[in-house]
Order: C-alpha cells, then sequence, then structure tokens
C-alpha cells in the first residue's frame, strides 16, 4: 500500500487512461477544511494520479491549485464528485467518490447497442451534468463513452460524468503546441480539430457521437488513422442508420452540426432527448408521437456558451503583459495600462536617435552606362540577366532523362578513349628516326678531349626541333551486347561431390538408404543377433555363396 499525502493509502489500480491511472485507495483519517468532503477513516474512495509528465510541469500545478475551488464546487447527481485534491512533491492525485460499476464503453461492448428510448433517457442524464457545468463555466471537452461510469441502482442505469477538469489540466503551454488539441479524435469537435476557439458547444457535438455510438455501436466517423479521422470530421456528414428513428435522428444531426453556434445548449438537448423518449415508446400516445416529430423546435441553440478557460476573454485566462515601471515614471505605474512600447532608433540624426524613424531601405547603385553597352532590364548584359542566366545554367546541368542501355556503365565494360589527333601539318621526319641516337653519340672522343667516353654513351638523346608523329588511333571498340539471362536448368540441384549442401544432403539420403535396403535383403540381422565377428560372417558369406553355386551345378546335371 503507497501512501497519498498523509490522509490516503493506495490499494489497488482500478484502470489506466492518457492522463493518468485510477486507484482503489482507503481514507487514513479525516481530511481538514482544504476538503470538499471530510470522510472518516476506513472509508473507500477513487484517487486518479496524474501522470509525472503532468506533475512536473509547473504550469500544470499552478493551474491545479487555481481550480482548486471550481473543481470541488462541482457537484450534481450525474457527476462523480471530487472530494480533494493531494499535492506532494511530484505527485498530483484527485480524490473522487468511488462508483462501483463498469464504465459506458465496457457495457457496451459486452451487451450490444441500446435501444432508442434507452440511449435518449441515457444521454439526457448526461446533458443534465453537462448543462451544470456549463452554468458553472467548466467544459468537459473530453466526454466519450469511456469517461461516463455506470452505477447501478437495483435494475436502472444511473450515469455518472467524470474527469471534469483533466483536460482543462492537461491543456498546458507545456504540454500542447497550437497544432495539437485535448480530447479523443473519434469524439473531438470539428473546432477543436481546427484549433479555433472552443466553448460549451464540444460537449454538444460529443454528445451527438455518444448518442449515436449508443444506437448503433460505433462510433460515426472511423479510420486507420487519426489523421483520417479528423479529417472526417471535417468533412463528412454522418449517415442515418435504419434503426434510429426519425425524431431521435433529428436530435443527433443537429448535436453534430460542424457549425458550433447551430448546436442546442445542455439544457435544450436534456429536454429535447426526454420528449423524444416519450414519444417513440410503445405505449406512447399521439400527441406524444406528435411532440417527439416537432422536435426540432426544443433544439435552441445555446445564447451565451461557456467559453473555454485560457481563450481571449474567458474566465481564468492569462492576465495581459505588462511592462514594470523604470526611470522618473515608476511612481505613476498603472497596473491596467496597455503594454508600452520601445522607442524605435535611427533616423536623420543616426543611429539611436529617438523619435526618428528607421533608416530608408538601401539599393544598391546601379551599374553605370557605357560600360558593358546599354543597361537595361532586357539586355543580356545587365546584372539581372547575368543572374538569371547563371541560375539557367546551373539548372541545366543536372537533368533526368532515359539512359540507353549501350551507354549504362553498369552493364558494359569501360572503353578506352582515342588519343586526341595532333593539327594536320608536313611530316618531315620518318618514325624509324624518332628513337635513332644521334650519330656522334658513340663516335670515339677527338684526342684533345679529357673526358671519359661513359659521359657521352648514357646521355640522352638531343631534343629534335621538330614534333613526332603520334601513334595512330585505334578504332573504339563495339559496345558488347548484354548476356542474355543463364537459363536454369530442369533439376536445379548439382552435386560437386560434397562441396555444397545441397550435395552432403542428397548424399546422406542415399547412405540412409543404402543402409537399409542392407539390413532388410542381406542377413546382416541374423549375423548381429548371432554376435559373429566380420571375418566369421564374411565366411559364412562366401561359404553360403558356394553351396548355392553347387546347388545349381547339381540341378543342371540331373536335368
Amino acid at each position: 500500500m503507497r501512501p497519498v499525502g498523509s490522509k490516503y493509502l493506495l490499494d489497488e489500480p482500478l484502470g489506466r487512461g492518457a492522463t493518468g491511472t485510477v486507484w482503489r485507495a482507503s481514507q487514513r483519517e479525516t481530511a481538514g477544511a482544504e476538503a470538499a468532503v471530510a470522510g472518516r477513516p476506513g472509508e473507500t474512495v477513487a484517487i486518479k494520479v496524474l501522470k509525472e509528465e503532468l506533475a512536473n510541469d509547473p504550469d500544470v500545478v499552478m493551474r491545479f491549485l487555481r481550480e482548486r475551488s471550481v473543481l470541488l464546487r462541482l457537484t450534481h447527481p450525474n457527476i462523480v464528485r471530487t472530494r480533494d485534491l493531494v499535492v506532494e512533491g511530484d505527485l498530483l492525485a484527485l480524490v473522487m467518490d468511488l462508483v462501483d460499476g463498469p464504465d459506458l464503453h465496457r457495457y457496451l461492448r459486452e451487451n450490444g447497442p441500446f435501444g432508442p428510448v434507452a440511449a435518449a433517457l441515457l444521454t439526457a442524464q448526461i446533458a443534465d451534468a453537462l448543462a451544470a457545468s456549463h452554468a458553472d463555466g467548466v467544459v468537459h471537452r473530453d466526454l466519450k463513452p469511456a469517461n461516463v461510469l455506470l452505477r447501478t441502482d437495483g435494475e436502472q442505469l444511473h450515469p455518472m460524468l467524470t474527469d471534469f477538469g483533466i483536460a482543462r489540466l492537461a491543456d498546458s503551454p507545456g504540454l500542447t503546441r497550437t497544432h495539437e488539441f485535448v480530447g479523443t479524435p473519434a469524439y473531438v469537435a470539428p473546432e477543436s480539430a481546427e484549433g479555433r476557439p472552443q466553448t460549451s458547444a464540444v460537449d454538444i457535438y460529443g454528445a451527438g457521437i455518444l448518442l449515436y455510438e449508443l444506437v448503433t455501436g460505433r462510433p460515426p466517423f472511423a479510420g486507420s488513422t487519426a489523421l483520417e479521422v479528423l479529417q472526417r470530421h471535417l468533412s463528412e456528414e454522418p449517415r442515418r442508420p435504419s434503426t434510429v428513428p426519425e425524431p431521435l435522428w433529428t436530435v443527433i444531426e443537429r448535436c453534430l452540426r460542424k457549425n458550433p453556434d447551430e448546436r442546442p445548449s445542455a439544457e435544450n438537448l436534456a429536454r429535447a432527448l426526454r420528449t423524444v423518449a416519450d414519444g417513440v415508446g410503445v405505449h406512447s400516445t399521439p400527441a406524444q408521437v406528435d411532440a417527439a416529430l416537432g422536435v426540432a423546435a426544443l433544439l435552441a441553440p445555446d445564447p451565451a456558451p461557456a467559453p473555454v478557460p485560457d481563450a481571449p476573454g474567458a474566465p481564468g485566462a492569462a492576465d495581459p503583459t505588462q511592462v514594470l515601471p523604470t526611470g522618473a515614471g515608476a511612481g505613476s505605474y498603472d497596473p491596467s495600462a496597455a503594454t508600452s512600447v520601445l522607442p524605435a532608433t535611427g533616423g536623420p540624426g543616426g543611429p539611436g536617435t529617438p523619435g526618428q524613424g528607421a533608416d530608408p531601405t538601401a539599393v544598391m547603385p546601379p551599374v553605370p552606362p557605357g560600360q558593358d553597352g546599354p543597361q537595361g532590364p532586357g539586355d543580356p548584359n545587365h546584372p539581372w540577366q547575368s543572374q538569371l542566366q547563371g541560375v539557367r545554367d546551373r539548372n541545366e546541368q543536372t537533368q533526368v532523362q532515359y539512359l540507353d542501355p549501350s551507354e549504362d556503365p553498369l552493364r558494359r565494360r569501360p572503353q578506352r578513349q582515342p588519343a586526341p589527333q595532333p593539327p594536320a601539318g608536313p611530316r618531315q621526319q620518318q618514325p624509324q628516326q624518332r628513337y635513332a641516337p644521334p650519330p656522334q653519340q658513340y663516335a670515339a672522343p677527338p684526342p684533345q678531349q679529357y673526358a671519359p667516353p661513359q659521359q657521352q654513351q648514357y646521355a640522352p638523346p638531343q631534343p629534335q626541333p621538330q614534333r613526332p608523329e603520334p601513334r595512330p588511333a585505334r578504332e573504339p571498340r563495339p559496345p558488347r551486347e548484354p548476356r542474355p539471362p543463364r537459363q536454369r536448368s530442369a533439376n536445379p540441384m548439382r552435386i560437386p561431390g560434397l562441396g555444397c549442401l545441397k550435395g552432403c544432403l542428397f548424399t546422406i539420403i542415399l547412405l540412409v538408404i543404402a543402409g537399409w535396403l542392407i539390413w532388410e535383403l542381406t542377413p546382416l540381422q541374423d549375423w548381429v543377433a548371432q554376435g559373429k565377428g566380420y571375418w566369421d560372417a564374411i565366411g559364412d558369406a562366401i561359404s553360403t555363396v558356394t553351396d548355392w553355386i553347387s546347388q545349381l551345378t547339381d540341378a543342371g546335371s540331373n536335368l
């Protein structure tokens, strides 16, 4: 058992969600005056411990403390009451009443969809809870079957809406971004998916989705990804199932309007659902049937929907940014004054001159005429044109096009490029004179020369004034045609001795078969059973064969 604060002990987990874990817990001692319900020692309660990333966010902790009074005073017969809030180190927890019963999502999965009358009456009680919370300025924002607990009163199902304020606590600037939303994709309203301002109409949209799922067993919009589900919320209209009566479909269709201003208020929704339940039953009177058919007149929009907190103008929204007083005007600081703006710099007086405008945008001086010819936007020598032409040239260097197979370096061997041809000219020297040494290279030195003959013997040849004739260019080889694909033989198994795995396996199989044949078709079993030696067995085999041959010869002689 794990203590939570000084007054509660966690016993066992009951469920796990996106924002935390719900535990069955017991109260150790009576809570103080800060709790909404004091309780008594030994009383069983439910405690939802929020996730660590929520508890470690200072924005969530401040919001948790600021909204303590809002959550504790929210009471209704169809709302799970919040008894206490615990803040201890890195732990945030909500102490609530324990509801012994399944949630609506589990009940639907085990028992199937509801009838039209039961679905209307059940959703009407949830609408009553929404009406009470909207009147207190609290928007749920995550209405779905998993957040509706069912308490059984005999044979009656009493829905209890839970997780009020969890979406509000989780919607922290440190955890969410402008492109994210709080809620479940299958039940989120279009304005929440698009990031538009939200009001209590998002809960009416969720109630319409929940009512549709109660009578059909599935939500109206589904998909393989969350993005696909959100797109259907924004662009598609739900289709009426054949099992839904017309008055009930009128209520669902009005709740699922894309425009939040066309959705009814929670109070009007509850009244309309009870009217539909009275008019679609088997014991309905004609007056009740007529009232149900005219239910559209009861679904009036909410003239003053409750805004979602942290929206501009909503209760609990952040205060506007203010500038602290500085300088001589510190004594006249007004907390309600507008945000001041720093003075602009720059101007004719130079940088930092107060009260002057910013420097004008500087323009590059034009190219003086007469240097590169006529200068104009249409001139090819104009700097603009030269820059654009350079960009086009760079873009044209890399192009994607079809490559001929003969030019593909992966399919052909590289070809040797021919040597460059020299300019044509008169040939004044024969090829055989190219490597001919000069006549005086090996001549004997004159008497007056004292240098040793070795110095002249290995002297390099004198450079010729004329250019030697190059070798004739070789004709390039024709590109080799690609080899046809190798045709596999009918028997792909090869046995190159015992060098491959297939050959080894095949050889082992042959040896096993041969051993089995020898064991079955020869007297080897008898020899082994009699315990004869190898040479004795060979001698017996030879004697058997000789006896058999002698019998054959005797039989031939008798004939």
